[in-house]
């Protein structure tokens, strides 16, 4: 008889918006999502699925700038999405 025990995880990756980028995780596992028209373009923007912030001028998003901006956001966010 084995004694292996079945882990469920309650993390279901939301379904992906169109022209995403990148897909950090935050603390608490909410996607925190960077869509956009990618390296080139300024149309660059972030949105947590946990708290519902989001960047402040998306009409200027480098995705170089977007890149950090989300990343730092995901490292200290615990917000959870609420269905």
């Amino acid at each position: 008889m084995s004694t292996a025990t079945l882990r469920v995880s309650a993390f279901t990756e939301p379904e992906r918006p169109k022209n995403l980028q990148i897909r950090y995780i935050n603390l608490a596992g909410a996607a925190v999502d960077v869509t956009g028209g990618g390296e080139h373009a300024q149309d660059n923007r972030w949105t947590c699925r946990g708290c519902k912030d989001s960047s402040d001028c998306p009409k200027v998003g480098w995705l170089w700038r977007i890149r950090e901006a989300a990343s730092t956001h995901a490292t200290t966010c615990r917000a959870i999405p609420l269905t």
